[in-house]
């Protein structure tokens, strides 16, 4: 900075005024500071500025799994939000294991981020109570904390899973299938919860064989819906509980001899395009991803605020496959 300072002919507070950009120095100087910082390649020592102020500007994100397209527009959200805040975001996935998950929290914390917004893959997240005492604001999105008074940012799960499946009994069908994910996972009871729920709601009993509940590996959730598919009581329709399981059974549903409707929690590319079109319970990721980190900056920016739980609401989109009528 004293280098800068000298080849610009102007004081060290001037330099610390034009890097951190703070008010009180005219286009013209600055002109001849930031000229002065690209001939001697000056870069700021962010170290020594979290030595003295104590902060990072910077966020972490905890995701579930980096390579599903559900998480990209969410980390696009949390990034473009934390950028407009000046702020850097690093992530990472837990892989839906709450060790890891643990793991990653905490480096974070370690790197000292001034927040932390998670997608949890544990119920138990009492680890981040010393971390938040010590002043890590943290939100979490998509699913609850477990066991800690926290923020969260939800999609209306229930609601949405609810509202498909009465769909599909509103064109007629009274044998509907549901296929997901782990049953432990937040987001699985609830849609699971959505689809027992209409279906008492019309007066329809549900067989245990209709319900399947366990990983997307592709062989399992095909296996699945081929046992749902035959058999004595077949069912004539399938809600999907999120977008994996969707593809999966897209593609176990092209190679079956009669007409079957399927309606998918999660939209995904090119569900559109297909024929039929999927239909879909829509989420807004990226609204998701925005409301939980403007929140995490409300509570950066020192805001006095009672843990809140932020239900964001889901859209039903017919393109076709889940107005198809019973074949049977």
């Amino acid at each position: 900075m004293k280098d800068v300072a000298s080849q610009a002919g102007v004081g060290l507070k001037t330099v610390s005024r034009v890097v951190n950009g703070e008010p009180g120095v005219t286009p013209e100087t600055e002109r001849r500071v930031q000229e002065a910082i690209e001939a001697l390649g000056f870069r700021r020592n962010d170290s020594a500025r979290v030595l003295r102020k104590g902060r990072t500007a910077t966020v972490g994100l905890v995701l579930e799994d980096l390579a599903d397209p559900f998480y990209g527009p969410l980390n696009r959200a949390v990034e473009e939000v934390a950028r407009a805040h000046g702020a850097l975001l690093i992530n990472g996935s837990s892989a839906e294991d709450p060790d890891r998950e643990r793991e990653l929290a905490l480096a974070l914390c370690a790197r000292r981020v001034d927040g932390l917004i998670v997608i949890p893959a544990g119920d138990d997240h009492r680890y981040l109570e010393p971390e938040m005492r010590a002043g890590v604001s943290t939100v979490f999105v998509d699913r609850p904390a477990g066991r800690i008074e926290a923020d969260v940012v939800l999609s209306d799960n229930y609601g949405g899973a609810r509202g498909g499946v009465a769909h599909l009994i509103a064109g007629g069908h009274r044998r509907i299938g549901f296929i997901g994910d782990h049953p432990r996972i937040h987001t699985v009871a609830e849609r699971l919860r959505g689809y027992r729920s209409a279906m008492a709601d019309a007066g329809l009993p549900v067989a245990e064989s209709w319900i399947s509940l366990g990983s997307t590996a592709p062989g399992r959730v095909a296996a699945a819906a081929g046992a749902m598919l035959t058999g004595p009581d077949p069912v004539t329709a399938v809600f999907a509980g999120n977008n994996r399981v969707t593809v999966t059974v897209v593609r176990v549903l092209a190679a079956h001899g009669r007409p079957v409707a399927l309606v998918g929690f999660d939209d995904f590319e090119l569900a559109d395009l297909l024929r039929p079109g999927v239909t879909v319970v829509a989420q807004d990721p990226a609204a998701l991803g925005r409301v939980a980190t403007d929140r995490l900056f409300q509570r950066l920016a020192g805001a006095d605020l009672t843990p809140s739980r932020i239900e964001l609401p889901t859209r039903l989109i017919p393109r076709g496959s889940g107005e198809l009528p019973p074949s049977m």
